[in-house]
């Protein structure tokens, strides 16, 4: 696929220019530029490309053309690369999902200031990926393609899957064949073509690149891979969300769970595009990137904690699967993100895990997956080491339902009382004087 996005020029509803504000792709290595094609790596370095946009046209946008838009992530499409168009959307609009008020959950790892939990459980198929992918898929559609698929470790390939039947365009994912049964089925449920790849994520990603090569797959857009930049893009309105919810200004600490390392990065970059334009306040000395990852995988946080920028590459294990990519492509990004804020990154192991997952549904009523556990179980170490400061602002980011992943607490959770259907046998068991 060799056309670019197209750029409407017709005005939104709410008042805003609908032009795409986006120029072409740059490479995050050498600068380079393409236009806006599916293309993922340079030609010249092989390093990754992402979106690059025209300054002016960002700050033309305003916080009353995003107020009076819809309630979901096209609410800042003056800040995205494509999609521009309502008609042009491939999408479930996802979006405006709960900031939640933790002081419970404060209380229990020792902060004193506010915190919040952005809880991405509340999209359509339950995780932050229906983001990524209504811009992707976008995009996608904009360039000419007319089958949709991805390499998953599960979340995503719901999410593809999904999109691809509200659209009624053909989808294919590739998953590892042991993941979660939960994630499994509820990507199969679609409709869509579902390959089980006996081999890790990596393996996963690896046979997909080399299918986005091939003459069969010409038509086929793989969101994170040849439209990945588009892709990325999308991550960012995570950030955008907790700003606007805390009244537009960004906040002094987040805590981020990693996989590529690509969430943490974009989080960031619109917490920046924001200041830079004048739509949301820093805190006073700026903000604070910390990064989650699961002891099982945990490539990025081990190159940071070692004072190296080199990566190397793991074989995953643990329970935290969302989270187990072991060579990630966005990891030394990740490290520069969290060195440049004042930040740090951490681990968690299956124990942790598990026991963030309850602490954060005994505090909040939010029920998270493994990478949810993996965040709350490392931002409790953070606050521990003296890393996170108990006294200045937190949101910590979920990232998907706690249903998908449900095996991981089934032994540690049930009923607390078994009785007879009578009053002596509540009586029996304690539960009456």
């Amino acid at each position: 696929m060799t056309s670019t996005v197209s750029a409407p020029t017709s005005a939104s509803k709410s008042g805003s220019a609908s032009a795409s504000p986006a120029k072409g792709l740059v490479c995050r290595a050498c600068g380079a530029e393409y236009p806006l094609i599916a293309q993922h790596a340079c030609y010249e370095c092989f390093g990754p490309l992402e979106v690059a946009y025209d300054e002016a046209a960002l700050a033309r946008v305003t916080r009353e053309q995003i107020e009076a838009g819809p309630q979901n992530i096209w609410r800042y499409a003056g800040l995205l690369p494509t999609g521009q168009d309502p008609a042009t959307r491939v999408t479930l609009d996802p979006g405006l999902t709960p900031l939640v008020s933790a002081p419970s959950l404060a209380a229990a790892v020792g902060l004193r200031a506010p915190l919040f939990v952005k809880d991405d459980s509340a999209n359509p198929t339950h995780s932050f990926k229906d983001r990524v992918v209504s811009v992707a898929l976008t995009a996608a559609r904009g360039l000419g393609f007319t089958r949709f698929a991805c390499a998953s470790t599960g979340n995503l390939a719901n999410s593809v899957a999904a999109h691809a039947a509200r659209a009624g365009v053909p989808s294919i994912v590739f998953i590892p064949y042991d993941l979660e049964q939960g994630k499994i089925i509820t990507t199969a449920v679609y409709g869509g073509d579902l390959v089980a790849i006996e081999g890790s994520y990596d393996d996963v990603n690896r046979l997909c690149g080399e299918l986005v090569e091939t003459d069969e797959f010409e038509d086929t857009a793989f969101v994170n891979v040849n439209v990945r930049p588009f892709y990325a893009e999308g991550s960012k309105t995570l950030g955008y969300e907790v700003a606007e919810q805390l009244g537009w200004r960004i906040p002094a600490q987040v805590v981020i769970p990693m996989a590529s390392g690509e969430l943490l990065t974009k989080v960031d970059k619109a917490f920046s595009e924001l200041v830079e334009i004048g739509l949301a306040t820093a805190p006073e000395g700026g903000w604070t990137v910390f990064g989650a990852q699961s002891a099982g995988c945990n490539p990025i946080a081990t190159a940071l904690q070692a004072g190296t920028d080199e990566i190397t590459p793991v074989k995953p294990t643990g329970i935290a699967k969302s989270l187990n990519i072991g060579d990630p492509a966005a990891g030394a990004y990740a490290i520069e993100a969290v060195r440049r804020t004042g930040g740090w990154m951490d681990y968690a192991d299956d124990d942790e895990i598990r026991a963030g997952i309850r602490l954060l549904a005994e505090t909040t009523g939010i029920f998270a997956e493994t990478a949810g556990g993996t965040t709350v179980a490392v931002l409790k170490k953070l606050v521990e080491s003296g890393k996170l400061d108990p006294d200045k602002e937190t949101v910590v980011y979920n990232t998907g339902e706690g249903l998908k992943t449900i095996d991981a607490v089934a032994d540690q959770v049930g009923p607390t009382y078994q009785i007879k259907p009578s009053l002596r046998g509540a009586r029996e068991a304690g539960l009456l004087g």
